[in-house]
């Protein structure tokens, strides 16, 4: 019995060790595989990571290069202007340069002239009224000189007054006559080119509107048959074309400035051409009267 008894406990003990290491052994061989797995897993984790920043480091980014100008071309401008206007918008712009080169000749060669003039009318005061004569004080001024004409054209008058016809006219008026006349002369040299200013200073402006209106109607006329109104398609023509208005302003500007700047000094110039005139005038009847009185003389003693 007692045989019996110890054969089935140790069947019983048997069979229990036998379920253990039946159900214990496998979870234990993962656990460790699991183990093994996660510290491999560390392991690498810890080798990748000098690497990844080895790696890192190698693939920095190198310094910004320094930055180099580029010259960009504009398409627009005076040159796509030329090119891409017609027969009418070059004929405007040659005729707005035409204008400016005019307008800035007149006023260069006036400005020269009017000092000139001043020049010599301070010669004519030191020469002419300290001279023997008139006529030799005449001889003695620039032949180009205004006041060198007037005093001739008074002289001559002076001399010719006995002729025939003009016996008539009093010799006063005859010879102030003359020297107005010579006067007016001067005046009208003085005032030349001015005119030509005046046109260019009130019509510039206007011309250059006109290639404005002109470009900006064929610009628009393109764009619609394009198809295209995007701002790039449309500001540079439009711009283009408001070149011409700019020109003209341009043109206008110094024509006007320089016209009334010359019609200032065209009057201080006349001015003194006056006054010279009107002296010349009182020395011709003065000596016209010093010389008949003295033949009065003559003929009073020749008696």
């Amino acid at each position: 019995m007692k045989k019996r008894t110890l054969a089935a406990l140790a069947a019983t003990l048997l069979f229990a060790v036998t379920t253990v290491d039946t159900f214990v052994a496998p979870h234990m061989a993962n656990a460790q595989a699991s183990d093994a797995t996660a510290s491999a897993a560390a392991t690498g984790t810890a080798t990748a990571a000098p690497q990844t920043a080895g790696s890192a480091t190698d693939q920095a980014v190198p310094p910004p290069e320094p930055a180099t100008s580029e010259t960009v071309n504009n398409p627009y401008g005076l040159g796509a202007l030329w090119k891409n206007g017609d027969f009418v918008a070059r004929f405007v712009l040659i005729l707005l340069v035409l204008m400016s080169m005019g307008s800035w000749y007149i006023m260069i060669t006036k400005f020269f002239e009017q000092f000139r003039a001043n020049r010599r009318a301070k010669s004519a005061d030191e020469q002419l009224w300290t001279a023997p004569s008139l006529v030799e004080g005449a001889k003695m001024l620039d032949e180009a000189s205004p006041f060198r004409f007037i005093a001739e054209t008074a002289i001559e008058a002076g001399e010719h007054h006995n002729e025939a016809l003009l016996e008539a006219v009093d010799r006063n008026t005859w010879i102030d006559t003359s020297v107005e006349r010579a006067i007016t002369n001067v005046s009208n040299r003085l005032q030349d080119g001015l005119a030509f200013l005046g046109t260019v200073g009130s019509t510039a402006p206007f011309v250059g509107l006109f290639g404005t209106v002109w470009g900006i109607y064929h610009a628009l006329t393109a764009i619609g048959i394009a198809g295209q109104a995007s701002i790039d398609k449309v500001a540079g023509p439009v711009g283009e074309a408001l070149i011409m208005t700019a020109i003209g302003l341009a043109v206008a500007v110094p024509a006007v400035l320089g016209y009334n700047f010359l019609v200032r000094r065209n009057k201080s110039v006349m001015e003194r051409v006056r006054a010279f005139g009107a002296q010349l005038h009182t020395v011709l009847l003065a000596g016209s009267r010093r010389s008949a009185r003295a033949t009065a003389r003559e003929a009073a003693l020749a008696q």
